[in-house]
């Protein structure tokens, strides 16, 4: 049996765009070894939630345990009681290594509380040709894809292995770097830390190593149906089912090179002696949709492909489970403090995880929120860094139920997620709409149950967004032109 008093350090690790079934833990699509055995020692929430479909969505609850929106009406932690704030307070040393999303920045407050802390956005390499591609991460794609061969016989005949990229756009060997190199710090320095790693690589444009696509595809894929992958989505052109299979596969392999990297991290908690005192949380910020539900990547919707994602906590001393009761991911920053032995700020709203991890005491069933902000239109909207820049989009889930509303139109969608899990069947289709709300008739005595406590729910939380803009004053959130065109290369206008 372990507890808090037996851990002096906590490793969270997200990972971008990582929806729950890309990994074995969950489904038998991934190859994820190293996540497989993470998850085997330790506790795997089957039924974790995100509480948002974007990075700057999610974030606030994983790093401040509050909803997106809910203390100025805009992204970001800058007005939060942070995690590492938290942690810092109290005496342990807090690193940051963000690998190039520019939504985890300093401008968006998440520096925070860090000693250490770099996003990436400016150390792309040396040369301007680097520092070009790095801008530019759908070009890079094809300059990787388009010398795979090349590559492949220069590492048979050096005897090298080939698991990096041809170009680093994805920073993942920087941030292995800057997070290895903040592990061996502690050794000197032999103070309790906090470190946080996020992951690029399984974001658009799915760019892995070649080892990874032959570890997938079984070499059954060549490089010039990934480069027609990447152009058919480059261009606009239509996806069949054979460039759709070819993406999922190069999505699975970029998340199979997570899985190696975070494979060498652990390695170097062992290393350095750290592996039996060092809490290992894994979770995905946000999922990624392959049409189920018309499109591609992560376009403002709410249903599971893009809400449903892992969250793995590995506890030295503590047995393995499973837990199925549904969890926000506004979770992780009370767990962490919990490890820690240190107060939670009063305004976060998770609950620690720590009582079900140690002994498996169930976590309170109370349904999830999440957000998504929707303009004209889905997919060429520029990501919302405020609420009134569209309408609000609300989903309530259970473990059972999915409720979404428009907040704006009023448009409403219910589904059973036990019988329909992929939420292709609308239990309001057909139902009539009365003054702007439908009104359910034929729907079961649990689900109009369900249908009403969710409806209540995602009033109540838009009134909460509300009061927050209500009372904020116009803030100008302009960012420089490096952030700037750092974000329009991930597609974040």
């Amino acid at each position: 049996m372990c507890s808090a008093s037996d851990i002096d350090n906590t490793v969270l690790i997200t990972v971008d765009s990582l929806r729950a079934d890309a990994i074995s833990p969950y489904g038998d699509r991934g190859h994820t070894p190293t996540l497989a055995s993470l998850a085997d020692r330790g506790t795997v929430f089957e039924n974790a939630v995100a509480t948002g479909n974007w990075t700057p969505f999610s974030f606030p609850s994983i790093l401040a345990s509050r909803p997106v929106f809910a203390d100025n009406g805009r992204i970001g932690v800058a007005d939060s009681p942070t995690l590492p704030a938290a942690l810092a307070d109290n005496e342990i040393t807090t690193g940051g290594f963000n690998a190039a999303n520019g939504f985890l920045t300093s401008h968006w407050g998440y520096d925070e509380g860090f000693d250490a802390f770099e996003p990436f956005v400016a150390s792309v390499g040396s040369s301007i040709y680097s520092r070009y591609l790095a801008s530019h991460p759908t070009l890079e794609a094809w300059v990787q894809l388009a010398t795979s061969p090349l590559r492949r016989a220069r590492s048979w005949l050096s005897g090298d292995g080939d698991d990096r990229p041809f170009l680093d756009t994805s920073r993942m060997f920087d941030i292995e770097q800057g997070a290895t190199e903040f592990i061996h710090a502690r050794q000197q320095d032999d103070q309790p830390f906090f470190l946080w790693i996020h992951y690029m690589d399984p974001h658009t444009p799915y760019v892995p190593a070649p080892r990874y696509i032959r570890e997938v595809s079984a070499n059954t894929v060549g490089t010039h149906r990934m480069l027609r992958a990447h152009a058919r989505t480059a261009f606009g052109r239509e996806v069949g089912s054979q460039t759709l299979a070819d993406l999922r596969m190069l999505y699975q392999a970029a998340v199979t090179q997570v899985d190696a990297s975070i494979g060498r991290l652990l390695e170097t908690l062992s290393a350095t002696g750290h592996d039996d005192d060092t809490a290992v949380i894994v979770a995905g910020d946000h999922g990624e949709e392959f049409q189920e539900h018309g499109h591609l990547a992560h376009y403002p919707k709410l249903y599971d492909e893009l809400i449903h994602v892992p969250l793995l906590v590995d506890l030295p001393g503590a047995d393995g489970r499973r837990i199925e009761e549904p969890v926000g991911v506004d979770a992780i920053p009370p767990t962490v403090t919990d490890c820690f032995g240190v107060d939670a700020p009063a305004a976060w709203t998770g609950e620690s995880l720590l009582p079900a991890v140690v002994d498996g005491t169930p976590p309170t069933e109370e349904p999830i929120v999440s957000v998504a902000v929707r303009g004209e239109s889905v997919t060429t909207q520029p990501i919302p860094r405020s609420l009134d820049e569209g309408d609000l989009l609300l989903s309530v889930r259970d473990e059972r139920w999915l409720y979404i509303e428009n907040t704006a139109t009023g448009a409403t969608e219910f589904y059973d997620r036990q019988d329909d899990p992929t939420q292709q069947a609308d239990l309001l289709a057909g139902d009539p709409v009365v003054d702007g709300d439908p009104t359910p008739t034929d729907l079961t005595p649990p689900a109009q149950q369900a249908y009403d406590r969710f409806g209540e729910l995602a009033a109540d939380h838009a009134a909460m967004l509300a009061a927050a803009v209500d009372g904020d004053d116009a803030v100008d959130d302009a960012v420089d032109d490096e952030l700037e065109t750092q974000l329009a290369a991930l597609g974040y206008k």
